[in-house]
């Protein structure tokens, strides 16, 4: 059973280090924190001090040069690659800055690939992709391609994919970083109704100040470490 009180995700003395020749980088150091279950964390800190790389390390798209991430008590960063495949599917979501739409393919279709990659039943993803799009508000637009949508409605058909396995954390990296200002909003209010009403867990990348008016938690980092505010 999982632990509901504790942390669902935990990260202890996390390092990454970039060899460039002869030159080291140390992209993280020593960075220790934990996320409870239905918190909307955000990732803050200036251009560099490595807020899309820890969140590369977390949703296991980049393995840490050192240190431990724990997922439901389990330390998942030592996995093989093909566990690490199946984890994500099954348990994390990701939207990017950029949409990542395939633009031969509608809505609906971009969607459910990542339940068609979990194997399931056509039936089963038809059904679970329309409806995680009317979620997000875009319930009139399945048959419609990115071309024929706007960026922000092409950003909430890529939380639409990132939801549709009912994953336990969504990963957000700078998701409004090409929106304008009403876009942005509409999708920062849809985080934070995803998180309030449905308890999903959210860690987001941004640099926005005003975004901390939606989440809970604010994880600030300097030069690959740990921050206070304002540091």
């Amino acid at each position: 059973m999982t632990d509901v009180t504790g942390p669902i995700l935990e990260i202890k003395e996390l390092s990454r280090i970039y060899g460039m020749g002869d030159v080291k980088v140390k992209a993280l150091n020593k960075v220790s924190f934990g996320i409870k279950r239905g918190e909307f964390a955000a990732i803050m800190g200036k251009s560099g001090s490595g807020k899309s790389t820890l969140l590369h390390q977390l949703g296991l798209l980049d393995a840490p040069t050192s240190g431990e991430i724990i997922f439901g008590g389990k330390n998942i960063s030592g996995l093989p690659e093909s566990r690490k495949a199946k984890f994500r599917l099954s348990k994390f979501g990701y939207v990017f800055q950029e949409y990542a739409l395939l633009p031969e393919l509608t809505a609906l279709e971009n969607v459910y690939l990542p339940a068609m990659a979990l194997g399931r039943k056509k039936e089963e993803y038809i059904k679970a992709g329309t409806e995680v799009l009317e979620q997000v508000g875009l319930g009139t637009r399945l048959h419609h391609r990115p071309r024929e949508m706007s960026g922000g409605e092409q950003q909430r058909v890529a939380i639409a994919r990132a939801l549709i396995n009912r994953p336990e954390i969504l990963f957000a990296d700078e998701p409004t970083a090409n929106l304008d200002s009403a876009s942005t909003k509409q999708i920062l209010e849809l985080f934070k109704e995803l998180n309030k009403e449905t308890a999903l867990t959210i860690l987001m990348v941004t640099h926005e100040p005003d975004d901390m008016n939606y989440v809970s938690k604010v994880i600030w980092l300097k030069d690959g470490e740990l921050a206070e505010r304002g540091a």
